[in-house]
């Protein structure tokens, strides 16, 4: 008998749980901006949760609320839930680096559609999220 994969779309009936897409770093470094937020929002508009280990630039997550605000449907995608944390930390604690607004971007965002996700709790050390099928 064969195994299931993941990826296996005839695993399982496909309504027995959320699917989960965990995105490394070095898969997304080298995507256009552009690039990055098609690959979160095709995966969320299949209803499936996306890790990004990274997460995005402060202009990154805008754009993605932007493109994300502009294909919300009434009867079809309902837009998503964006959690990140820790919150960007100044990489340059001078004074001048502050001001230029040099930011470090390495952190984890966890993306999913606004009608499977919700946010319990979050702080600087913890995502809680409720998860629905759906």
């Amino acid at each position: 008998m064969p195994e299931a994969t993941p990826t296996d779309p005839d695993a399982g009936d496909g309504d027995d749980g959320v699917q989960i897409d965990l995105i490394s770093g070095e898969r997304m470094e080298n995507l256009t901006s552009m690039e990055k937020i098609r690959t979160v929002l095709d995966a969320v508009h299949e209803g499936n949760i996306v890790i990004l280990e990274e997460g995005l630039a402060p202009d990154e997550e805008s754009k993605l609320i932007e493109v994300t605000m502009s294909e919300i449907s009434p009867d079809g995608f309902n837009g998503i839930e964006i959690e990140t944390y820790p919150k960007a930390q100044t990489a340059d604690t001078s004074f001048l680096g502050r001001l230029m607004g040099k930011e470090e971007t390495k952190k984890l965002t966890v993306i999913g559609p606004a009608n499977q996700i919700q946010t319990l709790h979050k702080d600087e050390n913890l995502i809680s999220a409720l998860v629905s099928r759906r």
